[in-house]
């Protein structure tokens, strides 16, 4: 872009979703990656082994919030994400 072009400005159209389809949105195609605290992870992981607290782990969720996985190293998570065709975010 030269001095002289002046930017082109894109509407696109307003998209509205319900909440059942905003629920589903990015099914099968993002996972959303976070270091957690061992105390989180109560209720989230079906038969969770009793761990040291204040561990922290990596967990790997479906987009809905489901959890896929659960690893000491973030390489791994993101592993088990590209393994499942899922890309992977980050969440803080």
């Amino acid at each position: 872009m030269t001095e002289h072009d002046t930017p082109k400005v894109v509407t696109l159209p307003k998209v509205t979703l319900t909440e059942a389809q905003l629920a589903h949105l990015g099914e099968g195609v993002v996972a959303y990656l976070r270091e957690i605290d061992s105390d989180e992870l109560k209720g989230r992981f079906a038969n969770l082994p009793e761990l040291q607290p204040g561990t922290k782990l990596w967990a790997l969720f479906a987009a809905n919030g489901q959890p896929i996985l659960l690893s000491d190293t973030r390489a791994t998570a993101l592993a088990g994400a590209m393994e499942n065709d899922l890309t992977p975010v980050s969440i803080h």
